[in-house]
């Protein structure tokens, strides 16, 4: 039997780092934990940190401005995956990977690197809107870096996570839904794709030996959550036996609220115009360069939108 992969998660007490920590447990790989000093007193990553520990993982002290500790902790793996964030609404820390770029150049023994991706493919983002393509440059400055160090990569392009999008039924600033009345995004039409968090996770595990998506974008396109804004309301309305009031909001209208928020709001508003107005996650076939993960991975028994909303009732 082939021994598995080793693997260093960075960014493992985060939104997703966890849940990828968990998959990757559960897959059977020795896991390794980032334990940045940077946390500080932020007891409940601590408290996330020790609750891995216990259950099998192992914890590795390095800091991102300590190129010489970085460069051992990669020493003890096989493969990388980077979990920073790169929301606005949280903390926007893409460019911190160019450290570990560094040091897993350095090192010299990583058979694959999984960069801090996971929502639209940056490569297709190039007419992004301000402020919110600050998110996309910084995420193609990190793969021309990985790139021009020959450093072996998948990026994982995985779309919307249903706890942003699902749960506040497409509307920004809600992450659970009304019982009332929705805000359309335009006719509410438009297709997008929506995948559980831990299947996000579950789906890039299986990626990180796979020679399929070696040095390819991989897309986690679960065929039965290609829905639009309308179709997930109408799985809601559905579960609860109610039809909500719907009013719409054009593009113009939309795009016009941007001049009354903050940053990080404004960051997002162009993200979800680009998603429920443009249709980025949809308007393109997959082409030479990419996978779709659910063609991959069929064993991967997928969460349903419509099993998704239930959490809520």
């Amino acid at each position: 039997m082939v021994d598995k992969s080793k693997v260093l998660v960075v960014g493992g007490t985060g939104y997703l780092g966890k849940r990828i920590v968990k998959a990757s447990l559960a897959g059977g790989h020795d896991t390794y934990i980032l334990h940045r000093p940077e946390i500080g007193i932020d007891v409940e990553k601590v408290q996330t940190l020790l609750s891995f520990k216990a259950g099998g993982a192992r914890l590795v002290e390095a800091s991102l401005n300590d190129h010489r500790s970085l460069v051992e902790a990669v020493k003890k793996v096989d493969v990388v995956v980077s979990a920073i964030s790169g929301v606005h609404c949280r903390s926007h820390q893409i460019l911190l990977q160019l450290k570990l770029v560094q040091a897993i150049k350095d090192a010299g023994n990583i058979k694959r690197f999984l960069p801090s991706e996971f929502g639209m493919d940056p490569s297709r983002m190039a007419h992004a809107l301000e402020p919110g393509n600050e998110t996309f440059v910084h995420k193609m400055i990190v793969r021309k870096a990985i790139e021009d160090a020959s450093i072996p990569f998948t990026y994982v392009s995985a779309n919307c996570f249903a706890g942003y999008m699902v749960g506040g039924l497409c509307q920004m600033g809600r992450v659970t839904p009304s019982r009332d009345s929705v805000l359309l995004l335009g006719d509410g039409n438009v297709p997008a794709v929506f995948v559980d968090e831990d299947d996000i996770a579950a789906y890039t595990i299986k990626m990180i030996e796979d020679p399929r998506t070696l040095n390819k974008t991989i897309y986690i396109r679960p065929p039965e959550n290609i829905l639009s804004q309308r179709q997930v309301v109408g799985l809601w309305e559905k579960l609860i036996k109610k039809e909500l009031h719907k009013t719409s909001i054009s593009a113009d209208d939309f795009l016009a609220s941007k001049k009354d928020l903050d940053y990080a709001q404004q960051a997002g508003l162009g993200h979800f115009y680009h998603i429920f107005y443009e249709g980025c996650l949809t308007n393109f076939d997959i082409g030479d360069g990419g996978e779709e993960a659910s063609e991959l991975y069929p064993e991967i028994n997928y969460v349903r939108i419509e099993e998704y909303l239930k959490r809520y009732l």
